[in-house]
């Protein structure tokens, strides 16, 4: 025998018992978009190694001798003939990637941040940044402070490095006469100068040109 229902009993539909906010959800969504972001970074890696092999190889082979200038347009061709429709390997653009190989190939300090970028920030560095000491520092920055390829280029135009690291600065005159080389030593410290000082310039910089 049933027992009667209880009027003031509300019914719950079907399926909504257990069911939760939205907010309960955002673990997953963070667990996706993390791999997400991985999977780029790895594709990216990729790239960048396989831009650095075709560098070296087309370096190796005209410092050789075994290649002229006229070949690497040859070899554009052929790839374009071979993978239709693949972008990316243009006669210029391979001149880039042997660029790209041979500015770094001896810069220990540099080559295992260099995977870390995408190509369009090296692209920009290299045609922007005249000695190795400013290339490094806007690889560093761009790398640890997750900059856009506009951010980056905002940057190498208004000349952060010579800011940062070649503004002379200012000693006073009995410190100079204490310690000569005092201004080197400041302005050297300047390179290593943390990542949250420079920022602090940037935003410096940034309400400046709005005022």
């Amino acid at each position: 025998m049933t027992s009667p229902r209880d009027p003031k009993r509300k019914l719950v539909p079907r399926g909504k018992a257990n069911a939760q906010r939205p907010d309960d959800f955002d673990e997953v969504l963070r667990l996706i978009d993390a791999a997400r972001v991985r999977a780029v970074a790895a594709v990216n890696t990729t790239l960048i190694e396989l831009y650095w092999q075709i560098g070296e190889y087309i370096s190796h082979k005209i410092a050789s001798a075994s290649w002229g200038e006229g070949v690497v347009e040859q070899l554009a061709a052929h790839i374009a003939q071979k993978h239709p429709g693949l972008q990316g390997f243009t006669r210029r653009n391979l001149f880039r990637m042997r660029q790209f190989y041979e500015t770094y190939r001896a810069d220990e300090k540099v080559s295992p941040l260099v995977t870390q970028l995408p190509w369009t920030h090296h692209l920009l560095i290299l045609s922007k940044s005249k000695r190795s000491e400013e290339r490094e520092f806007y690889l560093r920055m761009a790398t640890s402070q997750k900059w856009s390829k506009r951010e980056l280029e905002r940057q190498l135009n208004g000349a952060l490095f010579e800011q940062v690291v070649l503004s002379p600065t200012k000693v006073s005159p009995p410190v100079t006469l204490l310690h000569p080389d005092a201004s080197s030593i400041f302005k050297d410290s300047y390179f290593w100068v943390t990542p949250f000082a420079i920022s602090r310039l940037i935003s410096a910089r940034g309400r400046v040109s709005q005022s």
